[in-house]
């Protein structure tokens, strides 16, 4: 145990080493500054050509939300015409067939919107032509459109007043050329030498050591594991997503892969900084949101470690921690840590079963994604953080006497009913959702039995996770939960939809607003938001809201599950 644990800090430290300078990176390419990259310049120069896009065009926030709103339709279609085709089309040895209506409208969705939730086995619910030129192309281009929506706020945060907040496809290409492509190829080939397939072929026929002849699936898996990791977002190419030998072969390929989920969130946070030369607001926005991460990563190891004490009570050794749902080779630490650092992104993967966690555990997976702004998704998660800094900045300046002020713009009115809207349609999605499926259940069991192979507390966790999951964008699941079913696929997806752009477009819209707002230079009175202080009650507003909104919920789940055991 001591020395998983010491595996543990070396995959933090390292991640939070490496995300220093890639959060300076971030700030010089999004600035325009000479970096090493800039012989991609060319390449990106002909995408804009041929797309017949003008770059240096400076864009309002509206222009913003309608490109970004256009392309992702656009993306939208083309994915519902492949999954529902992709049994005709080439790239498929293993003959699998198209996708329902129902199915791919979720899996459509859920893929555009960077959550990956999937209903459906990536070795028999998908292609390989689905798996690249789907599936792996939205992983790319959702995780750049956060990246870029969030550099817009960045640039609505500088000194002065305006209304141009940059260019969304400039920001939108580097994304992708700059940061995410040499990134996944780096963790996609460290994965091919460690025993990820990249192949085209079909399943392999293997004799077991049994004797039994078994098909064993494989494919280009290595290229689509990078980009899921470190775009946050975490859609296995197989059905067991990491905990599988062959997409997470070794203890080496699992530190990688948990130190991408979290490596360009944190990059984001500090890049903020360094992007308004304001070094010390990037470190305060990184130090809340590590805060909050280890307030639910510590309980986690620590719970996992010990086992489960009804299983202690009848004599099962349980000095390797709980190991119901854990690959033995990963172990409990390794999954814990996995489990929270999934969980507090949009990330979703997972190299443990969930539905087996502790039921604390499962309680801190939860409120990860309840909170949702502790490191968050790429780009979205500081979007969701900053609706947190506008409620926190109105508060502090009502406490002071003061208007609220931020960075020298006021924050009126308009922005504080946008912030606070979006604020509650995160746990208005999540237990809406949960309660009408509930009232489904409890009128009618014997139609809806498929649902849930865990009735009670911890069928209702199951539920409640699903709707959770989804509203965050993560795309995790507690996976008792019989969700490949039309109501699951419709409904999940209906949230995806709301959860993903209506918490880009407030941010954004905040911005915009703000930006266009007259600059006031700071004053001894002003609220100084780069403080321990500040940071502080952004802490404190993120879990008050979070604990006023979900304790209900989550006491007839979790805890009432914890305290039965």
């Amino acid at each position: 145990m001591n020395i998983e644990l010491l595996g543990i800090l070396l995959i933090m430290g390292a991640t939070m080493l490496l995300a220093v300078p890639l959060g300076r990176y971030l700030a010089t390419i999004y600035r325009g500054d000479t970096s090493w990259s800039d012989f991609l310049a060319p390449l990106e120069r002909l995408l804009f050509r041929l797309a017949g896009i003008d770059p240096t065009r400076e864009m309002r926030w509206q222009q913003h939300l309608l490109a970004l709103l256009t392309i992702n339709l656009l993306w939208f279609f083309w994915a519902m015409l492949v999954l529902t085709t992709q049994g005709s089309l080439p790239l498929n040895p293993d003959h699998n067939p198209s996708m329902p209506a129902d199915q791919a409208f979720n899996t459509a969705i859920s893929f555009l919107v960077n959550c990956n939730l999937q209903h459906y086995s990536g070795e028999s619910g998908v292609t390989y032509f689905s798996q690249v030129f789907c599936l792996m192309f939205l992983q790319f281009v959702t995780a750049g459109t956060g990246m870029a929506a969030c550099v817009v706020v960045f640039n609505a945060l500088r000194e002065g007043t305006t209304e141009k907040l940059g260019n969304f496809y400039n920001y939108f290409v580097k994304s992708i050329t700059r940061v995410l492509l040499p990134l996944s190829l780096v963790l996609a080939l460290v994965l091919v030498f460690q025993g990820t397939p990249m192949t085209w072929e079909g399943k392999m026929s293997l004799v077991t050591v049994q004797g039994d002849t078994t098909a064993v699936s494989r494919g280009p898996a290595a290229a689509l594991i990078g980009i899921k990791q470190l775009g946050t977002n975490g859609g296995g190419f197989f059905g067991v997503n990491s905990a599988h030998p062959l997409e997470n072969p070794t203890y080496l390929t699992n530190a990688l892969e948990n130190m991408g989920i979290l490596l360009i969130p944190m990059a984001m946070a500090l890049a903020l900084g360094y992007y308004l030369r304001r070094p010390r607001l990037g470190w305060m926005v990184f130090g809340v949101m590590t805060a909050g991460y280890l307030l639910l990563q510590l309980p986690t190891l620590y719970l996992e470690m010990h086992g489960n004490p009804a299983l202690t009570a009848m004599g099962v050794d349980a000095s390797q921690g709980a190991l119901e749902g854990k690959e033995m080779r990963l172990g409990a630490p390794a999954s814990a840590l996995w489990a929270i650092s999934t969980t507090v992104t949009s990330n979703g993967s997972v190299n443990a079963m969930h539905d087996s966690l502790m039921p604390l555990s499962g309680m801190n997976t939860l409120l990860g994604m309840m909170t949702n702004s502790f490191y968050g998704g790429v780009g979205v998660g500081f979007l969701n953080f900053f609706v947190f800094i506008i409620v926190a900045v109105f508060i502090s300046g009502l406490l002071v006497g003061r208007t609220p002020e931020l960075l020298g713009k006021k924050v009126e009115a308009r922005e504080m009913k946008i912030a606070v809207i979006i604020a509650l349609l995160h746990p208005l999605l999540i237990l809406a959702g949960t309660a009408l499926t509930a009232y489904l259940y409890a009128r009618n069991p014997a139609d809806y039995a498929g649902w849930l192979a865990n009735p009670g507390y911890h069928g209702f966790s199951e539920m409640l996770y699903e709707f959770t999951s989804s509203a965050a964008n993560n795309g995790s699941g507690f996976e008792g939960l019989g969700d490949n079913t039309p109501w699951w696929n419709i409904s999940t997806g209906v949230v995806l939809l709301l959860a993903r752009y209506l918490p880009i477009i407030g941010p954004v819209a905040i911005a915009g607003l703000l930006a266009a707002k007259k600059y006031t230079p700071e004053s001894a009175g002003t609220l100084r938001l780069d403080t321990a202080t500040f940071g502080l009650m952004v802490f404190f507003v993120i879990w008050i809201i979070a604990a006023l909104a979900f304790f209900p919920a989550l006491a007839l789940g979790p805890l009432a599950e914890h305290f039965t055991l």
